[in-house]
């Protein structure tokens, strides 16, 4: 298990646009890819369940991956987060 914290930076949050880029580039991954936010785990894998977290410009998450591809999935979530999400 592989985890880093991020802040999110993109000015409208984890909105549906973003969101859905974020879990299809996920979903590609076989290792767990969860987002920790205010005490709840997040399926990174899941656009309702991130759309669901309200996740806002500024918030800090916690990205963790499990698997046999956990670093591979790890750097391509923060790198996404950090960078705005192509927005």
């Amino acid at each position: 298990m592989v985890s880093k914290k991020v802040t999110l930076v993109n000015a409208q949050g984890f909105h549906m646009r973003p969101a859905s880029v974020f879990a299809q580039a996920m979903g590609k991954y076989a290792s767990s890819v969860t987002l920790l936010f205010n005490g709840n785990n997040v399926n990174a894998k899941s656009l309702l369940n991130i759309i669901a977290a309200c996740i806002k410009c500024g918030s800090e998450v916690e990205v963790i991956c499990d698997g046999p591809d956990e670093n591979e999935a790890l750097a391509e979530a923060v790198g996404m987060i950090e960078s705005g999400l192509g927005e």
